[in-house]
Order: structure tokens, then sequence, then C-alpha cells
């Protein structure tokens, strides 16, 4: 599916900026929608004059007029002239008379999207945005929906002067965000309560206010309901305030609070703020608990590296010790691989997910074959190109593990006494990682592929562990060890 910035640059109309406003405007479609119980749809103008759909959200307290989004479809006729005449006017357009969609009576409002003003006066407007809302379900509204509807006048009118939404409101996760349905309390220009929905008055009373909010200065009552001890965020005031467009948390009693402030202005004096809450407690909790386990899991990886090391330190000592060259080889081997399943391990504890750089992993591991480079009458480089990019842990060891052992090979056998190079590829695509092992040594012996401890494990990791295959070559002049893993296996 297209998305925003797709379907607005496939009209070749908009710059940059007007589609970050497109984009910031998008992202309070759901606030818009839910205030004025109503769809709501970005147009944009396309090359022949028309307007296409670019956002479409659905009101999550009331019923939808779109059964299918029209995301990407043309303006339709019954609304084209309505919009034609915002976008050209720079003004606000209301339907005269009900308008028929599918036998369902609606009224549509069709509000001018103006980046900002120029100094001119001028009003460059890049889109339009309507509201459709469904007179078919039309009873005695509410207070709260009363006022939910003025604050959603307020928006369309802060949208058609330029005021709305704000560049300069930091862009804070969707995740936890509050929303209209949550909680939202209307204040004035002196931070006066002039009203407060249920939930956000239960929002307050849950952290120790048991008084009313319509009648109380906002900031006052997070001044009493806040513990004394407690560090208050510098955001604070300016959010129960209203004075800009922001977002923090309270907490009292255990229970932790989100506020977001939007500014209500008009033509650039500003009236008062609409304050939405939301109680994010457990959300915030699972948070906790998150980073808790992320940080036990990086001491564990640390943990285990030191561990690891220690082994590897051990089995040096006593392959030093030993005075069989067979025992010392074996033992100098279990110490590389050791050595290589720590640095997977040293990797993981540097960061909070459990994804690894393998190219940083395998720059290191080449160091390890350095000692094995470094035997007698044996000069052996290593040259590294392409890229192995991100690999989840479980699959970083064993690729890791195996690589250790195949540039080993390269170096101990391949260029055994003589001086030579060993050639690293990798190449990875969505459906395949194709690792290419090349020395310039002596080749396979009769072609030959040797049946030692090392071969076995290089056969385990790669077919058993990341269902992958390898396959050796040689031309006489030196060795080529192919190695292809699929991708569904390392990024499932």
């Amino acid at each position: 599916m297209s998305t925003l910035s797709d379907l607005v640059h496939a009209q070749g109309c908009l710059n940059d900026e007007d589609v970050e406003w497109l984009h910031r405007l998008a992202g309070d479609g759901q606030l818009l929608a839910d205030l004025a119980s109503a769809d709501i749809v970005l147009w944009v103008a396309t090359g022949d004059g028309s307007f296409i759909a670019v956002a479409h959200t659905r009101p999550s307290g009331a019923a939808t007029l779109f059964y299918r989004d029209i995301v990407s479809e043309r303006v339709r006729p019954q609304w084209r002239t309505q919009v034609q005449g915002a976008f050209e006017s720079g003004e606000i357009v209301d339907s005269s008379s009900p308008d028929w969609f599918e036998e369902t009576p609606t009224r549509v409002r069709a509000v001018p999207i103006v980046r900002a003003r120029s100094t001119d006066g001028q009003t460059p407007v890049i889109g339009v945005v309507t509201r459709h809302t469904n007179l078919g379900e039309a009873r005695i509204p509410s207070r709260q929906q009363i006022t939910f509807d003025e604050c959603a006048n307020d928006l369309f009118r802060m949208i058609s002067s330029g005021e709305f939404p704000d560049l300069a409101a930091p862009t804070s996760p969707r995740r936890g965000a509050p929303r209209a349905s949550d909680g939202l309390i209307r204040i004035d220009v002196d931070g006066i309560s002039t009203f407060a929905s249920p939930n956000a008055l239960s929002a307050f009373n849950r952290m120790g206010f048991e008084d009313e909010l319509e009648g109380e200065s906002l900031a006052e009552v997070t001044t009493r309901i806040l513990p004394a001890t407690r560090q208050v965020d510098e955001s604070l005031p300016v959010v129960v305030t209203g004075r800009a467009p922001w977002r923090t948390d309270i907490e009292a009693r255990g229970v932790t609070v989100s506020l977001r402030a939007i500014p209500l202005k008009d033509h650039g004096t500003r009236i008062g703020a609409i304050i939405l809450c939301r109680d994010v407690s457990e959300l915030r909790h699972q948070e906790q608990e998150l980073i808790t386990k992320d940080a036990t899991i990086r001491e564990i990886h640390h943990r285990v590296k030191n561990n690891l090391q220690t082994v590897a330190s051990l089995l040096r000592i006593q392959a030093r010790r030993t005075h069989s060259d067979e025992a010392r080889d074996a033992l100098t081997q279990a110490m590389r691989r050791v050595d290589a399943i720590a640095v997977v391990h040293d990797t993981l504890a540097q960061g909070l997910t459990q994804k690894v750089d393998f190219d940083e992993v395998f720059h290191r591991v080449l160091k390890l074959v350095a000692e094995v480079a470094a035997a007698p009458n044996t000069r052996a480089r290593t040259q590294l190109s392409g890229h192995f990019g991100v690999l989840p842990s479980e699959y970083a060891t064993p690729l890791a593990l195996a690589l250790t052992e195949v540039v080993t090979n390269a170096v101990e056998h391949g260029l055994a006494g003589k001086e030579g190079t060993v050639t690293i590829d990798a190449a990875r695509t969505d459906d395949n990682l194709h690792v290419s092992v090349r020395d310039s040594g002596h080749g396979l012996p009769e072609g030959r592929v040797g049946q030692g401890l090392g071969t076995q494990i290089i056969r385990t990791l790669i077919q058993g562990e990341l269902g992958g295959s390898i396959e050796w070559r040689s031309d006489g002049a030196g060795t080529e060890v192919a190695i292809d893993i699929p991708m569904r296996w390392l990024t499932r």
C-alpha cells in the first residue's frame, strides 16, 4: 500500500516541508476524528485539477461512513466543488444541506490546510482536510460531545490559519500517547479547567486528587498531588498551563499519567488549551521490566564472555605446558573456538538488542587467526570484502565459530609453510547470505575434503544450526569454501 509520502510526491506539486506538515497533520488524524466523531480525510491537488486522498482516519467512538479506505481515490463529484472552494479561497467551506452518501445523510466540512501565512497576507494552501459527519446517528449531544465538537472546531480553524499542527512540538512515540477517549481537560488562557471528561477525572483521582477538576487551576492541582520529594520534569509547568505543545508524565501513589498539551490559538492569540491525559501505569511498568530484562541479559552476556575468556586462558596455559605437539595443537584449537564464541557474547553485552553487527564480530574474529598466521614459515594476509549485516544472536555464534574454523584451516593447511592471501567475500541479499573464503595456497590434496574435527564442526554448524550448504572447491592454485545460508533462518 502506498504511503502518504509516496502519494504526495507522485503529484509533484509539494515540497519536503509541505510533506512534513501533512505527515504531522495525518499523525493527529485520530485526535481530529475522535473529537469530531467523524471520518477525517486529507486531500492534495493533482496535476489535472482534481484531488486525491492521501490519508483517512475513522472515529473510534462513532460509526464510520466508509466501509473501505478511500486513500489513493480521487475526490468524488459530490465533494469536489466544496473541496475546490476551500482550496482556492483558503476558507472553511461547510455543506449547505445534508449530503447523502450511500443512503446515509452526512454533513461535510472542507478545511484548507495552510502550512504558514506569508508576510504579505497570502495563505499558501497545500491541501484540504474534510470532515464527514454521520447524521443518521444524530441524538441529543452530551456535554462531553459538545465540548469535543468545540475543540474539533478550534483545531479546524487553526488548521486553516496555519497554526496546527505545530512543527516545534517534539515527535514523541505513538505508543502510549494520550487520546481524546482516554481523558480530556480543557483549560482557559489562565490555566483554569473549564471541562474535564470522566476518564480524565478518574485518572487524577487515582493519583490522590479527590475534588472536581473544573474550576481548578491544573497547575495547582498537579502541584498538590505530586510528592514533595519527587523531582519534577522541567516540561511539566508548560504542559499543565497549556503554553507549549509538549508531552510529559506525572506520577503519584504508584500511578503514572501521561499528559499532552495542545495550545489553542485564534489568529496568533492564545485562548486556552486541550490537555489529553492517559493512565499509562501498566505501560510504564512493562517498559521498566523490559529495561531491567535488557540490563540482566547484557550482564549475563558480559559474565559469559568473562568466563569464556577465563577458559581460553586456562587452555592457553595448558597448551604451553604440554610436551606433546598433538595435544598442544588440540588445546590451541579449543582455545581459539572458545575465544570466537566469547567475541559474540562481548558484542551482545554492548547493546540493548539481541542482534549483532556481524561485520564488527568478524573483524574481531580475524584477529584471532593472526596467532595461527604467526606460525613458522607461514606469512598470511587476510582481505575482507562485502558486508554481513545485522544477524540474530542465536545465529551469530555458530556462524562466527564456523568461519573461524574455515579461515583457520585456510591458513594452517592451505598456506602452510608459505606466503599467501586468504580472501573472504560476503554478499547478502533478501533471500541469501553467501560467504566465500579462498586461499592462494596448495589446494586440496587430490581434491579431497578433510575428515578432521574442524571439518565436522563446520558441517554441523552450517548445515545443522544454520540450515545452509557448504562446498569445497580446488583448482590446484588454492581452495575456495563457498557457504550459502537462507535468510529465512537469519531473520525469523
